[in-house]
């Protein structure tokens, strides 16, 4: 299990989670951030200091974006490490 980041992290340039993670497991492009699932340990610092509230345990990603959790799997592996 992972954490995921959802639709609502799309164009937020805020960021703050990426400070927090303490594995920098966050992948990012030019829409949004992604979490490496293989390296996120769970601790879900991130959660709280998302000020869009996108982040979600994988198991409790609403249902309107499960898509996200595929998309953040494909999109870590694809984009480059992100930094806060």
């Amino acid at each position: 299990m992972t954490m995921v980041v959802t639709q609502p992290c799309i164009g937020c340039k805020d960021k703050a989670c990426l400070s927090v993670c303490p594995v920098e497991c966050f992948h990012e492009d030019e829409s949004m951030v992604y979490i490496d699932p293989d390296e996120c340990t769970e601790c879900s610092a991130c959660v709280a200091e998302c000020p869009t509230e996108a982040i979600f345990h994988e198991d409790d990603v609403p249902e309107q974006w499960k898509n996200f959790i595929q998309l953040g799997r494909t999109k870590s592996a694809e984009c480059p490490p992100a930094h806060p």
